[in-house]
């Protein structure tokens, strides 16, 4: 195990993966999000200034929980974030439909399996054994 210093509050602890947080405020963070969550439920129009003032937490963090695709906002909800390849605005997650969808059939098109053909070699004589003549 690797000790690392925490980055919310500076104590050392026994780091195995993930973020550089402790147990401690690890706990901290996911029950400000819990907080933060049920405040967006409530307050569905509320902007990204009032969610991060009302429940004192940064406005860096609120989108990192969007990018995580933790929260998401309603249509009727002034909040979104840009889409990380063309800046349109979306509600979650890194990337808009469109961008997901090109990325998605780029893919496919790059993992396409098309066979190919041997200089002049036919099917059925690139599936045999070959010897070699001793002479």
């Amino acid at each position: 195990m690797e000790v690392r210093s925490c980055r919310g509050c500076g104590k050392l602890f026994n780091y195995i993966s993930g973020t550089y947080l402790c147990h401690g405020c690890k706990k901290k963070l996911e029950d400000k999000f819990i907080q933060v969550r049920d405040y967006i439920r409530e307050h569905d129009t509320a902007t990204m200034k009032d969610i991060s003032e009302d429940n004192d937490i940064s406005v860096k963090q609120l989108k990192q929980w969007v990018r995580e695709e933790r929260l998401t906002f309603t249509d009727k909800s002034p909040v979104g974030i840009e889409c990380e390849n063309c800046g349109a605005m979306i509600r979650t997650g890194r990337f808009c439909n469109k961008c997901k969808n090109n990325m998605a059939n780029d893919l496919r098109q790059a993992y396409a399996v098309k066979p190919v053909e041997e200089h002049g070699a036919k099917s059925k004589d690139k599936d045999r054994m070959r010897f070699l003549d001793k002479n």
